[in-house]
């Protein structure tokens, strides 16, 4: 019925742990009728507001969300964006974040 209906479909995540084309596929793979453009992650709103900002980020994500931020300067950062990577929590990574 939203299909149908005069609305704006939008598929919301808080998800940190995969980039959206990896929810995407996972998604279409559940059966769900939905295009990459429809989805909004917290990965999303990160990028958004990196951009608007210009900033250089350090980032503390897992691998498979890199995908997400394909294109921004992460060159002598100057933010740190943090999400969901276990991994990435050691002294050396969190050292540079704090730096």
């Amino acid at each position: 019925r939203l299909r149908n209906a005069p609305v704006t479909v939008r598929f919301v995540t808080n998800t940190t742990k995969e980039s959206k084309r990896d929810l995407l596929e996972r998604l279409t793979g559940l059966g769900f009728d939905i295009a990459e453009h429809e989805i909004f992650t917290s990965l999303t709103a990160a990028r958004n507001l990196l951009e608007q900002q210009q900033v250089r980020p350090l980032l503390l994500v897992d691998d498979k969300a890199l995908p997400d931020f394909t294109g921004i300067g992460t060159d002598n950062p100057n933010a740190v964006v943090v999400g969901l990577a276990p991994e990435h929590f050691h002294y050396e990574m969190m050292n540079r974040a704090f730096r």
